[in-house]
C-alpha cells in the first residue's frame, strides 16, 4: 500500500518541489531589495513615458494590413475548430475580433458602435461594420 501511495504522490509533488527550488533565489532577491524593485519599475515607467517611439507605439494603431490579417484569422477561428468546443474560447475570440474591427474602423474612418452594445444588437452591428469595412476596401474573407 505504501508503494502504491508513493507511486501516485511522487509525480504530483516532484514538479512542485523543483519549481520551489528554482524560484527560491528569485524570491529571496525580491524580498531583500523591494526598494530596488520599485526603483526599477519607476525607471521603466519613466523611460516609457519620455521615449517618443514608445509613446507613438501606444497611440498609433497597427497597420491596416496587420488588422486585416488578424480579422481573417479570427473569423476562421470564430466559424469553426476549437472555438465551437469551448464557450470561454469563443467569447475570447469574439472579443478579439470585435476589438480588431474597432481598430480597423478607426483606421479607415468608418463609424462603429460595437463597444456599448450587447447580445443580438452587437451581432447586427458586427455584420453592419463588416459590410462597411468591405465597402471601404478592406478584404475580410
Amino acid at each position: 500500500m505504501a508503494v502504491l501511495t508513493a507511486v501516485l504522490v511522487l509525480p504530483l509533488t516532484v514538479p512542485y518541489a523543483v519549481s520551489v527550488v528554482l524560484r527560491r533565489d528569485e524570491l529571496r532577491r525580491r524580498r531583500a531589495c523591494p526598494a530596488q524593485a520599485r526603483a526599477l519599475m519607476r525607471l521603466e515607467q519613466t523611460i516609457c513615458d519620455t521615449d517618443p517611439a514608445v509613446a507613438l507605439a501606444r497611440l498609433a494603431p497597427p497597420p491596416i494590413e496587420w488588422l486585416a490579417r488578424d480579422l481573417r484569422r479570427l473569423h476562421r477561428q470564430r466559424r469553426g475548430g476549437v472555438t465551437l468546443e469551448s464557450e470561454q474560447w469563443q467569447a475570447s475570440v469574439l472579443r478579439a475580433y470585435d476589438e480588431r474591427l474597432c481598430l480597423a474602423c478607426e483606421c479607415l474612418g468608418v463609424s462603429e458602435n460595437l463597444r456599448p452594445l450587447d447580445g443580438f444588437d452587437r451581432e447586427i452591428e458586427r455584420v453592419r461594420v463588416e459590410g462597411a469595412l468591405e465597402a471601404a476596401g478592406l478584404q475580410l474573407r
